[in-house]
């Protein structure tokens, strides 16, 4: 071959060796330079090689100990925090139960079939995301990298909210809870009531002042809290002890993690069920509002909903199917874990409901008895008759349903000063109407409603552990996102790589527990990953479908299910949601234009919170968020398209498992010699692609596969062949 061919002399296995004897033995015997001739194998040949089970060469690349684990895993990284303190969130304001039919719609659209995309790809290519794509065409390699980058920021305040649940989860083993009373004041005169705590309520002022012992504003930052310092870094350590052997030893940790929260929301529906009012909160969650489901807002909202409950564009969900084996059915765990993750949803809506509802009923008879006592008041001095009074109504042992009655007697009878009476209506469907999500949810809301639950402290507990938990099951998919595409393309090992990972994010991330620190988590949350995910998932789709080939990446699936999948996932590929994608960015897009970009402010004077713009800095971090996320895609399509750097380099090389060795393989994508064999220049064919004819099957081996750009999973280049024919090839 010609002397620029970049090849690199490797290890066989015996029985490789001798099925080259035997292809050489029925070669011509005249071509004394053929037999002579050593074996070597090309580096992108061995790059994209599959190894099956059975095969002659042996490919050790970490793999799942079995099909649970595996399940357990893209489970845990798909359920999350979101599952508990989102969705519930968007059914309550987007028309209850209606909100399922658009969720489900779009489900079947962009989500499954995206899903199913993202664990093919990783199955059949066998790498990280950078790999994946590199792969599949080296001038879209950066989509990988905007996944890591995107994992890596959604890491840094993802682990902040772990290390609150175990700060909550640390607090939870005494009795009474801390939040459960405002706490007292004393001073040389007398003791008086948290004035902060009595302007909102105990468990408020605990998040806000007990937890995070919260700054007034963004540019105000209080210094660490020291507290929620220790708690981050347990939460580094945790999760680095967990991914610090890669699947090896998260995989055993999913077990657990990934099962726990569902013992948990079994366990609190059915104490739920059995608390005063959770009925009614169940029945306010999914009586349909049909009108509001109509709302483009609404299918918005759904759709990315769906898109990040199952954790596309992340890099997580490639790595996880990146360990399995070959012909693994990965359309049956596509559905199967996206359907778990829709049930998941339903069933932490329901937990919620039914505590929320248990909430309102208390509240509601709070308000029935402050609001009676005001009525008594009023008749004494004359303001109200007895007369308009019911005579069955007894005001100590008053009913809601009672209330509400004399409630609308006086409305219609003082209809012109009735707002000076300063009564309320007290309607448990008003207090069900303040949605709530994410922290107020988890760490107000729920918060207050277990302090009423009979021992509460062994709830709270539960709570807080399934949190933690939840969290810990997707940053573990976050982390692979990351660690495995590096590790398969720079070659560095994984241990090291893991611990400098966690190292790095945690020193950055303690800009989250400043005490400013949430509303930089909330700066991270809106802008860091919304639309760079968008972005990078419409890469993928057009990727797979209209640069490596919509029938192509049909036909490897034949090969590897087994069987054709069905022609729907054509059509989504190629047409529905890409456009449904499209859409979705656009509206993003539109949304953030419209809505002005600021935080939530804990004023600690009125107790209350405050709408506050982002101050010119802050608008300079929120749009290098976006910006950084997605500008590795263009910079590597432009290096790739001017050929800034050289490929054979090593420097985006692939890795290979070789008996517990990371082998170092460089990578030429586009200047190989075959090429020119072939009679083409280099960007007219970026891989080798070599006939069946120089190939022979070992007896009782495995079908050869052919790779997904053409080439064979198992195969090996003739090396220093001199003069050899076009027509040998």
């Amino acid at each position: 071959m010609p002397k620029n061919s970049k090849v690199v002399k490797r290890e066989l296995d015996d029985e490789v060796i001798e099925s080259v004897k035997d292809l050489l033995s029925n070669e011509d015997s005249s071509d004394d330079a053929f037999k002579k001739s050593e074996l070597m194998v090309d580096d992108q040949e061995e790059k994209d090689v599959d190894v099956e089970e059975g095969s002659d060469v042996e490919d050790e690349r970490p793999a799942w100990n079995s099909k649970l684990q595996y399940i357990l895993a893209q489970v845990g990284f798909s359920v999350g925090l979101g599952n508990v303190w989102r969705f519930p969130y968007l059914c309550q304001k987007n028309g209850g139960g209606a909100y399922l039919v658009p969720y489900l719609i779009l489900l079947l659209i962009i989500g499954i079939p995206l899903f199913f995309l993202e664990l093919a790809v990783g199955q059949r290519i066998r790498r990280g995301s950078i790999g994946v794509w590199n792969y599949i065409s080296p001038k879209l390699g950066g989509i990988g990298f905007a996944s890591c980058v995107v994992c890596f920021f959604v890491a840094l305040y993802y682990n902040v909210i772990i290390g609150w649940s175990l700060f909550y989860f640390s607090q939870s083993f005494q009795h009474p809870l801390p939040w459960d009373q405002c706490p007292l004041v004393k001073n040389t005169s007398h003791t008086f009531v948290e004035p902060e705590c009595e302007k909102s309520s105990a468990t408020t002022y605990y998040w806000y002042r007990e937890a995070l012992d919260i700054s007034s504003s963004l540019s105000e930052s209080g210094g660490l809290n020291w507290k929620m310092t220790i708690c981050l870094l347990a939460a580094w350590v945790m999760v680095c002890l967990a991914m610090i052997k890669g699947i090896q030893s998260s995989g055993k940790i999913m077990y657990f993690s990934s099962l726990f929260p569902y013992v948990v929301l079994l366990c609190f529906l059915i104490r739920g069920l059995l608390l005063n009012g959770s009925v009614d909160g169940i029945r306010h969650m999914f009586t349909p509002k049909l009108e509001i489901m109509l709302e483009p807002k609404v299918w918005r909202e759904a759709a990315t909903q769906v898109f990040f409950a199952l954790g596309l564009g992340f890099g997580g969900v490639i790595a996880f199917s990146s360990y399995n084996k070959r012909d693994n059915n990965c359309h049956f765990d596509a559905v199967l874990v996206s359907f778990i993750n829709f049930f998941t949803s339903v069933l932490a809506t329901l937990v919620v409901f039914a505590v929320l509802g248990f909430k309102a009923n208390i509240i509601n008879e709070k308000c029935v008895i402050q609001n009676s006592e005001k009525i008594l008041k009023l008749l004494k001095i004359g303001n109200l008759s007895q007369d308009m009074i019911p005579h069955h109504i007894n005001f100590s042992s008053i009913t809601a349903e009672d209330y509400n009655l004399v409630y609308d007697i006086i409305q219609k009878v003082k209809e012109e000063e009735f707002d000076s009476l300063g009564l309320k209506s007290c309607q448990i469907e008003d207090e069900l109407n303040k949605a709530v999500q994410g922290t107020g949810l988890a760490f107000i809301a729920f918060t207050e409603a277990m302090t009423h639950f009979p021992a509460s402290p062994f709830w709270s507990v539960m709570f807080f552990l399934m949190l933690v938990n939840l969290g810990l099951g997707s940053m573990f998919g976050t982390i692979e996102g990351i660690i495995t595409p590096i590790v398969d393309t720079f070659k560095v090992r994984k241990e090291i790589l893991t611990v400098i990972c966690c190292l790095v994010a945690f020193f950055i991330g303690l800009i989250f527990v400043q005490r400013s620190g949430n509303y930089f988590v909330t700066m991270f949350d809106d802008y860091s990953a919304t639309l760079p995910l968008l972005i990078v998932v419409i890469l993928e789709n057009i990727a797979v479908t209209r640069i490596y080939g919509i029938d192509k990446f049909m036909e490897d699936l034949k090969d590897m299910l087994g069987f054709s999948p069905s022609q729907y996932y054509y059509y989504m590929w190629k047409y529905v949601s890409p456009l449904v994608l499209l859409c979705l960015l656009v509206a993003s897009i539109v949304q953030m234009g419209l809505s002005p970009p600021g935080y939530n402010a804990w004023i600690e004077d009125t107790a209350t919170e405050e709408f506050h713009s982002y101050p010119t800095w802050g608008m300079i971090v929120c749009i290098s968020l976006m910006v950084l996320a997605i500008l590795p895609v263009p910079i590597v399509f432009m290096v790739r398209r001017c050929n800034l750097i050289d490929d054979s380099s090593g420097s985006l090389a692939s890795v290979s498992y070789k008996r517990g060795r990371i082998i170092k393989e460089p990578v030429n994508l586009e200047g190989d010699n075959t090429s020119l064999i072939h009679g083409k220049s280099p960007s007219e064919v970026p891989s080798p692609n070599f006939g069946k004819n120089i190939y022979r099957k070992q007896t009782g081996s495995p079908t050869l596969d052919t790779a997904p750009n053409g080439r064979y999973g198992i195969g090996y280049l003739m090396a220093d062949m001199p003069d050899m024919p076009e027509s040998d090839l």
